[in-house]
């Protein structure tokens, strides 16, 4: 589809859809009429269930795991080729290990490095690579990538999620301005917490409140809320918002 053209439906790949903000937006794309190609990494059962609750018709599954180039570049031309093109990507799938600097192990230490950066950041650059000749046969499109709080205020238990996250933002940046010539867009949506099975360990421990005291709201964000900010980047009338960043934390973290 034309990048002004609202009328057709749009090829949709969504990354790590079999769950959590994913799922959600991998919903919020089906429920405006667009074909999504959802993509999961372990759990077919999963993704299976997300794909048979999505609202029209058309949809795909895809699988590959992020953290190998070659597959994370034959995941995206699977969905091109399934889905008749590709319009739209988005880039959530992502990894979040604890590994706290005075308390991991060197082995731990460097496997969580490793693993994070594969699949948070590269496997994220290898997608997005692999996307832009599909989105230049499509007259243009977007890629939103979601990333998160932690890019600008630091993850000290998790610092190789943070850093990922900060590249992300930065290669988005990067990305920004080479692909917009082409009429492709590329942004970020950075959430806080969110109300999902990665987090609930976290939100239903004995932290939880003071996690949801953060927000003046006095709780965390619903996936539907990341997805929401997600349609809207992807959206045409978004498309000169290339290289921005959207936060979606409630006042949680505020910068300038």
């Amino acid at each position: 589809m034309r990048p002004d053209d609202t009328s057709t439906s749009r090829a949709v790949l969504v990354t790590g859809a079999s769950r959590g903000i994913g799922r959600a937006i991998a919903t919020g794309f089906a429920a405006q009429g667009d074909r999504v190609a959802v993509h999961w990494s372990t759990s077919r059962e999963r993704a299976e269930q997300a794909l048979a609750e999505l609202p029209g018709e058309g949809h795909v599954l895809v699988q590959a795991d992020l953290a190998d180039a070659e597959a994370a570049g034959h995941l995206v031309d699977d969905a091109a080729r399934l889905l008749g093109g590709l319009d739209v990507l988005v880039n959530n799938a992502g990894v979040f290990t604890a590994h706290p600097p005075l308390q991991t192990s060197w082995t731990d230490w460097q496997q969580a490095w490793s693993r994070t950066l594969a699949v948070n950041l590269v496997g994220a650059a290898h997608a997005t690579f692999r996307a832009v000749p599909h989105l230049v046969a499509a007259g243009g499109g977007a890629v939103v990538n979601v990333s998160s709080r932690g890019a600008f205020r630091g993850e000290p238990d998790n610092p190789a999620y943070g850093a990922s996250k900060a590249g992300m933002n930065a290669f988005a940046q990067s990305m920004a301005i080479a692909l917009a010539p082409h009429g492709i867009s590329v942004t970020c949506v950075a959430p806080g917490f969110v109300q999902t099975e990665m987090a609930r360990e976290v939100l239903d421990g004995p932290g939880g409140d003071a996690v949801r005291a953060q927000s003046p709201y006095g709780r965390v964000a619903r996936p539907e809320e990341v997805a929401s900010a997600v349609l809207w980047l992807a959206s045409p009338g978004a498309r000169f918002s290339t290289g921005t960043f959207v936060d979606v934390n409630g006042a949680s973290y505020l910068r300038s």
